[in-house]
C-alpha cells in the first residue's frame, strides 16, 4: 500500500509539474548543471549533477526536469512509512504516517521544483530511517549507511551539519555511546567525509566563498524579516496546521514514552536542530525534513492509544484522523501545488502563502524582450554586445533561452556565474537587466533605459516589482579587470 500511495502521488506531481514555467532558483540550477563542478557559490555538488542527468534524459522539459524532485518527495513518504513499520507501527500507522507526509505543504510545493531543499528533505528522512533500523537491530554495521546519508546531505546542503549536531547529541545522551568503540561507527564517519572531501577541496581552493555566500544571504534574510517567528512557524509551515496534533503527539512518544525508549534518538534529532536554527535565526522552512519522523511517531503512538479505547470510540477516532487529512490534503494541495490558473482565485489564495509560482511566470518574455532590443542594434555594435544580467533569475533565463534567439550567454557577478567570467575579447556596450535606476546614473558607462520587464499574465514578481527597467550602456569608462571585482554579488 505504501508503494501504492507513492505511485499514485508521482503521477500526479508529474502530470501538475508542467504547469507554469520554471522558476528563478531552477533556472540557476539549470544554468549550473551545465557548468559541472565540485562546488558551486550557492549550494554543494550534487543537485546541478542530478541536473545534468535530467538534462540528458528529458532535455529542458518541465515535467522532465522536476521527476526527481517529485521521485524525491515519494521515496521520504514512503520511508515515512516505513519508519512506523520499524517502530511497531501496523498497517494503519504506516499509511497515516506516509499520508500525512506527503500531505505536508513543503514536501508538496518542493516535489514541484527542482531545488536543493527537494534532495535535502529526503536525506533527512531517509537518515531517521536508518537510526531506526539502528535502534532496532543494535547492529553497528548500519553506521555505514548512516554515514553515506549523511555524506550525500552535505553534498546536497550543508544544514544537514544541524541534523548531524543533533545526531552527535543523541548517540552521547542514550545507550548508542556504546557504541562509541566500534569501528562500524567511525567508518560511518569516514565514508561521510570520504563523500564530502571533493567539495570541502573545492571550498580551500575558493576561499571557503559559501561562508561569504551564507553570512550576505542570512543577513539579508534577518533585515527583510525572513526569520522572524521562526518557533510559531513551526506549527503550520512545514507540517499542516491539520497535522498538529500527530506531530506533537509523536515527539511527547519519542521523549517520554516508555515503549519508545529505544527511540529517544528521534527527539535529539528534531530539539538539537531546531534549537541550532532558532539560536542561528534561521528560517522557519529549514526544520521541514525533521516532521516527518515526528509524523510517524505520532502514528505509532496513536495506534497505541487507540488499542486501550473500546471499539466505537477508535472507530470514531480512526474517522476523525482520516477527516483531518483529507483537510490537510485539500488545503496544502490548495497552496503548494500548481493546481490553479494564474490570476484565478485559487491563485490567489496559494500567492497569499508563498509566491513560488509568481516567481515562475514570464521568463520566456523577458528573453524574448532582451532579444528585440539586442537584433535592433547595428550588426557591428550588436557583434560585441553582452547581457549583464544582475540576478541569477535573469541570468538563468538568458542561459536557457536565449540561444534559440541568436543572444550570447548571459555575464553575471552573481554566485558561480562570477567565476565563468566576461568572455574574451570583453563586451563594449552591455543589455543590462535587473539594475537599480538610482546605482546605475553612477555606473562608469552611459546608460540608456529602452525598456520595461513585462509578462502577459500581467502578475507582478520581483522582476516586474523590483527592477523592471532594462538598459543599453555603451563608452565603459574603466577597464573589465578593475569593474568585474566590483560586479560580484551574492542571491
Amino acid at each position: 500500500m505504501l508503494l501504492v500511495l507513492a505511485c499514485l502521488r508521482l503521477l500526479l506531481q508529474v502530470l501538475l509539474d508542467r504547469h507554469y514555467g520554471f522558476h528563478r532558483d531552477e533556472l540557476a540550477v539549470l544554468a549550473d548543471a551545465r557548468h559541472l563542478a565540485w562546488g558551486y557559490v550557492a549550494y554543494p555538488p550534487l543537485t546541478p549533477f542530478i541536473g545534468r542527468i535530467e538534462l540528458a534524459l528529458f532535455g529542458t522539459s518541465l515535467a522532465g526536469f522536476r521527476f526527481f524532485s517529485a521521485l524525491a518527495q515519494c521515496v521520504a513518504m514512503l520511508l515515512a512509512g516505513l519508519i512506523a513499520r520499524d517502530m511497531g507501527g501496523h498497517r494503519g500507522a504506516q499509511l497515516v504516517a506516509a499520508l500525512a507526509t506527503a500531505c505536508m505543504p513543503f514536501s508538496l510545493l518542493v516535489g514541484s521544483e527542482f531545488m536543493y531543499v527537494t534532495f535535502d528533505f529526503l536525506w533527512w528522512v531517509l537518515l531517521a530511517w536508518l537510526v531506526v533500523r539502528l535502534r532496532n537491530s543494535d547492529n553497528p554495521r548500519w553506521w555505514l549507511a548512516i554515514g553515506l546519508a549523511v555524506g550525500l546531505g552535505m553534498l546536497t546542503r550543508y544544514t544537514m551539519l544541524f541534523c548531524v549536531a543533533g545526531l552527535a547529541a543523541g548517540v552521547l545522551a542514550t545507550t548508542l555511546r556504546r557504541q562509541l568503540v566500534s569501528p562500524w561507527l567511525w567508518g560511518g564517519v569516514a565514508l561521510s567525509l570520504l563523500l564530502f572531501l571533493p567539495n570541502l577541496l573545492w571550498q580551500i581552493q575558493h576561499d571557503f566563498v559559501y561562508l561569504d555566500f551564507i553570512r550576505h544571504i542570512h543577513a539579508r534574510d534577518v533585515r527583510i524579516g525572513r526569520a522572524d517567528g521562526f518557533l510559531s512557524q513551526q506549527l503550520y509551515v512545514n507540517a499542516s496546521l491539520f497535522t498538529l496534533p500527530l506531530w506533537l503527539g509523536g515527539l511527547w512518544f519519542v521523549m517520554w514514552a516508555k515503549t519508545a525508549v529505544r527511540y529517544r534518538m528521534l527527539a535529539w534529532l528534531f530539539l538539537v536542530p531546531l534549537a541550532l536554527f532558532a539560536l542561528g535565526q534561521g528560517r522557519a522552512y529549514y526544520m521541514a525534513p525533521a516532521y516527518p519522523m515526528l509524523l510517524a511517531a505520532g502514528a505509532v503512538a496513536g495506534e497505541h492509544w487507540l488499542a486501550r479505547l473500546r471499539p466505537g470510540t477508535a472507530r470514531g477516532l480512526r474517522i476523525a484522523t482520516g477527516i483531518l487529512l483529507a483537510m490537510a490534503a485539500v488545503s496544502s494541495a490548495a497552496v503548494a501545488l500548481p493546481l490553479a490558473p494564474v490570476n484565478s482565485i485559487g491563485w490567489r489564495i496559494s500567492r497569499a502563502v508563498q509566491d513560488d509560482f509568481a516567481e515562475q511566470i514570464g521568463w520566456r518574455q523577458l528573453v524574448a524582450q532582451v532579444a528585440s532590443i539586442y537584433h535592433a542594434l547595428p550588426a557591428d555594435e550588436r557583434a560585441q554586445t553582452g547581457v549583464l544580467a544582475s540576478n541569477y533569475g535573469e541570468a538563468g533565463a538568458i542561459d536557457l533561452y536565449g540561444p534559440a534567439l541568436g543572444l550570447p550567454a548571459a555575464i553575471s557577478g552573481v554566485n558561480s556565474w562570477w567565476y565563468r567570467g566576461y568572455g574574451n575579447p570583453p563586451p563594449t556596450t552591455l543589455i543590462v537587466l535587473g539594475a537599480d535606476p538610482k546605482a546605475i546614473r553612477k555606473a562608469p558607462a552611459d546608460c540608456t533605459p529602452v525598456g520595461r520587464v513585462s509578462n502577459r499574465q500581467g502578475v507582478e514578481n520581483e522582476e516586474t516589482r523590483d527592477h523592471p527597467e532594462i538598459f543599453v550602456c555603451r563608452h565603459l569608462r574603466i577597464p573589465w579587470s578593475s569593474l568585474w571585482p566590483k560586479l560580484r554579488s551574492y542571491g
